[in-house]
């Protein structure tokens, strides 16, 4: 998956720093500032907020689900609060409620 940028700006600021980092001109520490400045923040969804994210989209859930590669009873987990989105679910809900479905297709 390719990173995801707050602006085009902020995209260019950190690909100039990871090719300092690679080149060892910047340390660690530094390189994640800028991945906490510059990369779109992964922020909980709440049960409401996923429902509400997938009708905005016109999706049922099992279109939902294959969108997020996840099974569509897992989608209605979520939606029933039985469950919460982590990890790579969580960052491709953030990326669908910034930029819409398309963003993952």
């Amino acid at each position: 998956m390719t990173k995801q940028y707050r602006s085009r700006i902020l995209a260019s600021i950190h690909e100039t720093a990871e090719d300092l980092h690679n080149a060892g001109l910047l340390d660690k520490r530094t390189m994640r500032e800028f991945d906490e400045a510059c990369l779109t923040p992964v922020t909980p969804f709440s049960p409401e907020a996923i429902k509400s994210l997938r009708e905005r989209e016109g999706a049922s859930q099992a279109v939902f689900a294959r969108y997020l590669n996840v099974t569509t009873g897992l989608i209605s987990q979520w939606e029933r609060g039985e469950k919460h989105p982590q990890g790579a679910s969580l960052k491709l809900l953030t990326l669908i409620a910034k930029n819409g479905l398309e963003a993952v297709a």
